[in-house]
């Protein structure tokens, strides 16, 4: 699925705006893989960028869909009434913190549609009967996981790759079920760490993600078991990607940490830190989509106004270290960096 790749790299679904065809396109054109992020789109969206990455380039490419949850039982008035703070200094309405799910079926009926060649799942595995059909439709399903026993859950139902999450990396957990109380949704492991634990589970192969942006990142998941590697912080500045033109600069000038988040979601989530991480994380209850659906229309009015405050500015624990350009610059110094971490490795022979 990825072995036969010129450069064992892959482009992660970004959802919300940063992962776009061109994106997709110019990195499968330097020799890595692309996903498109389904997440948070229609049916119909979804659709038009699969048919727009499919016009900008011949390379087989991947979609990502969110596997829905079940609705919360949290108590919601306390976040709702902070965010109706927010809301107003904007002149917004809040969203509806309603449960919804992502138009999953209707999204799955698109890449069957498109015989997509790799579908990915994120918060979950995909129903054995989901997976049956994609397999006799011709693509190949992978599952992100975050643990031994989510990758035990993936292998049961079919997958035909595992992608190994760690804690490093940006934006959401693609935790199966978030543990309410449990800063970052309960037990954390580092990509390498979770390598090594699921590589001696299951024979899949493992595609590694979190906090990856140098080549020398790629050679060590490469050296300890993944087929590949998967980077979405290292391209959020891409010229390609979509990210906001606040995000991008908040990335560029550094300075801020990271941390997990559960305020603009109700998923735990990695951002830099900002008012918005510092004053509603505390309470944040466990509630996704209904958080998600609630900060909407602020966080997009504070992209619009550069307010960096109140957006979720979703990046990785080693942002500062990635670069911009265009996408083929940022996988040609990754190619080239990872050669000289190959090279340095000539010291065990």
């Amino acid at each position: 699925m990825f072995d036969e790749l010129r450069f064992p790299v892959i482009a992660a679904p970004m959802a919300g705006g940063p992962t776009t065809p061109g994106l997709v396109a110019a990195v499968t054109a330097a020799g890595g893989f692309g996903f498109l992020a389904g997440g948070y789109l229609s049916a119909e969206a979804l659709a038009d960028r699969i048919a727009k990455t499919a016009e900008l380039t011949g390379a087989p490419f991947g979609v990502n869909l969110f596997v829905p949850g079940g609705a919360a039982s949290a108590d919601l008035d306390g976040h709702v009434q902070r965010w109706r703070a927010e809301a107003e200094r904007y002149g917004v309405e809040l969203g509806e913190p309603r449960w919804d799910d992502d138009a999953y079926n209707a999204k799955l009926e698109v890449v069957l549609k498109w015989k997509v060649p790799v579908v990915s799942f994120t918060f979950g595995a995909p129903s054995p009967d989901d997976v049956e059909r994609l397999h006799g439709n011709g693509s190949k399903v992978a599952v992100t996981v975050t643990s031994p026993v989510e990758a035990d859950r993936a292998v049961a139902v079919g997958a035909d790759a595992l992608v190994v999450q760690g804690f490093e990396a940006g934006a959401h957990r693609g935790l199966f079920a978030d543990e309410p109380g449990v800063e970052g949704g309960g037990t954390q492991y580092g990509v390498l760490s979770l390598l090594r634990l699921i590589s001696a589970r299951t024979d899949l192969p493992l595609v590694a993600t979190g906090g990856l942006v140098h080549g020398a990142d790629v050679a060590a998941v490469l050296a300890a078991g993944a087929v590949a590697a998967q980077l979405g912080t290292a391209f959020l500045r891409a010229d390609e990607a979509g990210t906001q033109p606040a995000h991008r600069q908040a990335l560029a000038e550094g300075g801020r940490p990271t941390a997990f988040t559960r305020a603009f979601s109700g998923r735990p989530a990695r951002a830099l830190v900002n008012r918005a991480v510092t004053d509603f994380s505390a309470t944040a209850p466990s509630a996704y989509p209904e958080i998600n659906n609630l900060t909407k229309p602020v966080r997009a009015a504070a992209g619009k106004a550069g307010d960096r405050e109140v957006m979720s500015l979703y990046a990785g624990q080693t942002y500062e270290l990635a670069g911009s350009g265009p996408a083929a610059s940022i996988v040609e110094r990754l190619q080239t960096e990872a050669r000289e971490a190959a090279t340095r490795l000539s010291r065990l022979r």
